[in-house]
């Protein structure tokens, strides 16, 4: 299927000079887009440098400042080696016609030193000069070379990201040989395009980003990474637009009961629906309605009842005699799925079921009997729903929560499990608009913007850890006025026994200074631990419930009024607004302390300012776009967009629209991508690893 023109960018990185088999790994995964395949070239080529070093800045020695990068065109005088078996470094003086430098090396070959630095020899020597006690020096100098091959050092060098024991000059020397091997492609953007961009072609693009003339070569706005940057958009774009287009030719079924049944679930409530709740269930019904498969994402603060919305969604389908799935990315969050609906499916009449990994084979074989006998009319699970043994009756309409834990492939998977299912999708992650359009562009989007009424404004505090033992005492305080109180530990990444320590020494401290039990929720408890610990700080048998993220999504207790987030400049703003949300669920007033260790960071100080300012999830989620550049607003934590290795959401947010209004347009055209613009933009999609697409097209 893969046009051949793209053959020697799919070629493994062990066939480009320099990388052999201990390199290949450190590459694969330092560069690789799937970690259960080697790195290819093209994955190479799309590690695109951070920053530049300029070496054309040739002051002297004398006029050299400390810190500066500098070439330095200089004669090689005296070695001072140090005494055998010695640990001092080993110095070599230089000189120009300005003054002296010595060059410092640490452990080296004193034979490879002699004849890279000869004395009474001239070499041009780039590299960071230092002053110390008023004489500049340069240690481990990057580049010595005779005067004859001075050309051979790069005016501008590229600055890549690394890992641990992969050199800069190993990974320039392959990602040279990479760019040697562009092909010239067929051109997937239109002559109009080009010409009211100026933007280059694909190679050349490349080709400037790898080896830059100037130090704005790489700044977002360049041309050169303008164009690649769209074309990434494109890829995705067009990938989600042929998922959106596959979806539909296989069919919906137009689902207009009477509404009796959703009518019965509303009527249940202890409460009023909120206006964009009921335009929601208007927006959905709407989609039901068409002959054509819903594929629609539900948008909500925490605490905006997504459930609600979704359940009056399952109702309609329903009650025409089909079957209904919600699938949730945690057993806790299903559970808590399970719990929350069931009062009101008992008295609408509606039949739930909870299915998760961790029923027994009994329970199992009898969910499965009751499903394709259609006695369960609502299953909630986790993603043993969309395992391939697990079957329905008559699957009509799948609710997704959390969505951004689920890919593309496993959202098709659970819709193929019946005829004309409809989808819903629910995030309590509030997503910028621009993000929207990245992750979800194949669907519609339905946004709950007000809290349901009753629900108090959650008052944010930002203290220093200094005050621990305060802080501890007004918890007391609270407890003993019946309160109830979360208290979160960080995640401490790169140790989970650090993190284990950590959240059960607070533990600890926590029952000595209060003088009585206190729950603890932690990763590497198992089910029935967490479940007991859960329903002793819900049932009131414990006030305080010591816990690491685990609580972030799905936890629901009404009666906690405090959350406690121990070391908040560690979490990213998105976090710390869900776990924020674990509180405020009730009718009382409730407080968030973010305990900090300072002195913070400009970027950590401005996260926890906005935490004060405002408790808007989806005014949180566009500030923290402009912090991180979109990196965590999806759980993820790598830096830029997910998903994307050059398109940045911050910066190109202008791009992901265009992106999206020309893929439509190309769909509109060539809907199989057979005209020879078709072919090209064949190549872009597998250049940008969404060639599944492609194969959506062909099963289509």
């Amino acid at each position: 299927m893969r046009p051949p023109v793209l053959d020697p960018l799919f070629a493994p990185v062990s066939t480009l000079p320099g990388i052999g088999p201990k390199i290949e790994k450190l590459v694969s995964g330092l560069v690789g887009s799937q970690p259960d395949r080697d790195a290819t070239v093209a994955d190479l080529l799309f590690h695109i440098p951070h920053s530049l070093i300029d070496r054309r800045h040739r002051p002297g020695i004398a006029y050299s400042e400390n810190g500066d990068i500098v070439t330095l065109d200089v004669t090689i005088g005296r070695h001072m080696a140090p005494p055998r078996h010695s640990k001092a470094p080993y110095r070599i003086n230089a000189y120009d016609e300005t003054g002296q430098i010595t060059f410092v090396f640490f452990h080296p070959r004193r034979d490879w030193l002699e004849k890279t630095f000869p004395e009474g020899e001239r070499r041009i020597v780039s590299g960071k000069v230092e002053w110390f006690n008023e004489r500049p020096q340069m240690v481990h100098p990057d580049y010595s070379l005779k005067p004859e091959e001075a050309e051979e050092m790069p005016a501008i060098e590229p600055v890549y990201p690394l890992t641990a024991g992969l050199s800069s000059k190993t990974l320039q020397k392959a990602v040279r040989a990479a760019v040697d091997r562009v092909p010239h492609l067929p051109e997937w953007l239109n002559d109009a395009h080009l010409h009211q961009t100026g933007w280059p072609d694909f190679a050349e693009a490349l080709k400037t980003l790898h080896a830059p003339h100037e130090r704005n070569d790489i700044d977002p706005a360049s041309p050169f990474m303008q164009r690649l940057a769209y074309d990434e958009l494109l890829a995705s774009q067009l990938a989600l637009a042929m998922v959106r287009a596959h979806m539909r030719t296989l069919g919906g079924i137009s689902r207009s009961p009477k509404g009796e049944l959703q009518k019965a679930v509303i009527a249940s409530l202890p409460f009023q629906l909120t206006g964009s709740q009921a335009k929601a269930i208007e927006e959905i019904n709407g989609d039901l309605a068409k002959p054509v498969r819903m594929l629609r994402l539900l948008q909500g603060d925490v605490g905006a009842g997504k459930t609600v919305v979704a359940l009056a969604a399952l109702a309609q389908v329903i009650e025409t005699g089909a079957q209904g799935a919600l699938m949730a990315p945690t057993e806790i969050l299903a559970r808590q799925h399970y719990a929350s609906m069931l009062p009101l499916c008992e008295k609408a009449g509606i039949r739930l079921a909870l299915m998760t990994g961790k029923d027994s084979q009994k329970e199992r074989r009898l969910r499965q009997e009751q499903l394709d006998a259609g006695e369960i009319d609502l299953v909630v699970g986790t993603h043993a729903l969309f395992q391939g043994t697990v079957t329905f009756r008559n699957l009509a309409m799948v609710v997704v929560d959390e969505q951004h834990r689920f890919g593309v492939h496993q959202r098709l998977a659970l819709s193929a499990k019946g005829n004309g299912v409809d989808v819903l999708v629910m995030t309590a992650t509030p997503i910028p608009r621009t993000l929207v359009l990245t992750g979800f562009g194949d669907m519609d989007v339905s946004r709950l913007t007000d809290k349901p009424a009753g629900r108090k404004p959650i008052t944010t505090v930002s203290v220093s850890l200094d005050r621990l033992d305060e802080i501890i005492g007004r918890v007391g305080a609270a407890v003993a006025d019946g309160q109830k109180v979360y208290w979160v530990c960080p995640l401490v990444e790169e140790s989970e026994k650090i993190d284990l320590a950590a959240v059960e020494e607070r533990h600890r401290v926590l029952e000595h200074a209060l003088r009585q039990r206190v729950s603890l929720v932690h990763g590497r408890m198992n089910a029935d631990e967490k479940d007991a610990a859960m329903a002793d700080f819900k049932s009131g048998a414990t006030k305080v419930l010591v816990a690491t993220t685990v609580i972030e999504v799905g936890v629901d207790v009404p009666d906690a009024t405090i959350i406690v987030i121990e070391h908040a400049e560690r979490f990213g703003l998105a976090q710390l607004h869900q776990l924020r949300g674990r509180v405020g669920r009730g009718d009382k007033p409730s407080s968030c302390v973010l305990l900090y260790k300072g002195p913070l960071g400009e970027t950590a100080g401005a996260r926890l300012n906005i935490m004060r300012q405002t408790n808007d999830g989806f005014l949180i989620a566009e500030e923290d776009l402009k912090l991180r550049g979109g990196g965590e607003i999806l759980g993820t934590r790598q830096s830029g967009t997910p998903g994307f290795r050059i398109a940045r959401a911050d910066e190109h947010a202008d791009l992901m629209e265009v992106a999206r209004d020309d893929a439509r347009l190309i769909l509109e055209l060539d809907p199989d991508l057979k005209t020879k613009r078709g072919e090209a933009l064949r190549c872009l999609l597998y250049l940008f690893g969404r060639d599944a697409a492609i194969r959506l097209l062909r099963a289509g």
